[in-house]
């Protein structure tokens, strides 16, 4: 507060309400945003982060409408283009997501996450040929942030392109060894190239981190199935489907490497089958 119980200063609430965001408390920001906006309705920055916020939150409706306000103020502001296609997608507009990023590229070629998300939505498709010429444009742009090549190696294993996925991923793992999603994906793309026990390594290492983490504990059990380690591929399997039962079921099923036990009555009472 200023001084004689005046209104809290617009500099005062933007850092207060920035503050939440980092901490991971949007609710708590779109309150302060709320009040900045009683200020200065057209209050750009604010409108930015509460529909970010709002967005963080499920309420996509709300954020576009946000963002929209800020098209009001400025229609080629490429940022706000860019999170109504977010906003749209979330809401399974795919259409109008894709137009939204279309007009954000346009407003501004050189804002790499519009290619980004593009490719993201492109990706779920399955236009991958037309998502992995997004998500390099992205990376053209801005090749300093990993996630857009993550994003490619992932599509290009999805095209069965695993070793080219695997270059795609061990280079991100250089330039950014902490990132553990690359790294994941690494003994993803090992495991489909026949090369479980490097990707073991890479499952075990990625455990001693993160012991609990459900996909990694599947991919190694899946791995160890791969390797003929029919009692340790079990119980890694159980280990996950304890605690993920629907998903891990369904993968399980589907996943040709554990065929070979579809008779073994073990895994028939773990799976359900």
């Amino acid at each position: 507060m200023g001084l004689f119980g005046s209104k809290d200063s617009v500099e005062d609430l933007m850092y207060s309400a920035m503050s939440l965001m980092e901490k991971n408390q949007p609710k708590g920001a779109i309150a302060l945003f709320n009040k900045i906006l009683k200020q200065e309705s057209d209050n750009v920055s604010a409108l930015l982060n509460k529909g970010l916020a709002l967005n963080q939150i499920k309420k996509h409706s709300d954020a576009a409408t946000c963002f929209d306000r800020i098209l009001q103020i400025n229609p080629k502001d490429a940022q706000a283009l860019n999170n109504i296609g977010i906003a749209m997608a979330e809401m399974k507009n795919i259409q109008d997501a894709a137009a939204y990023y279309d007009k954000a590229i346009e407003a501004d070629p050189k804002y790499a996450a519009s290619y980004f998300n593009k490719g993201v939505l492109l990706d779920k498709l399955q236009e991958r040929e037309e998502a992995l010429n997004c998500l390099d444009k992205a990376i053209e742009i801005d090749s300093r942030k990993p996630n857009a090549w993550v994003y490619k190696g992932i599509v290009l294993g999805k095209m069965k392109k695993h070793e080219e996925a695997l270059n795609c991923f061990q280079s991100v793992c250089k330039k950014y060894p902490n990132n553990q999603d690359a790294f994941f994906q690494k003994g993803v793309q090992l495991a489909e190239l026949g090369q479980h026990e490097k990707a073991l390594q890479v499952f075990d290492e990625i455990l001693k981190k993160y012991k609990n983490n459900v996909s990694v504990i599947y991919a190694k059990s899946r791995s160890k199935a791969a390797l003929e380690m029919y009692p340790e591929s079990l119980e890694l399997l159980k280990q996950a489907i304890t605690a993920n039962p629907k998903i891990i079921r369904s993968w399980a099923k589907e996943e040709p490497i554990f065929a070979k036990l579809h008779s073994n009555d073990q895994f028939r009472k773990i799976v359900k089958i």
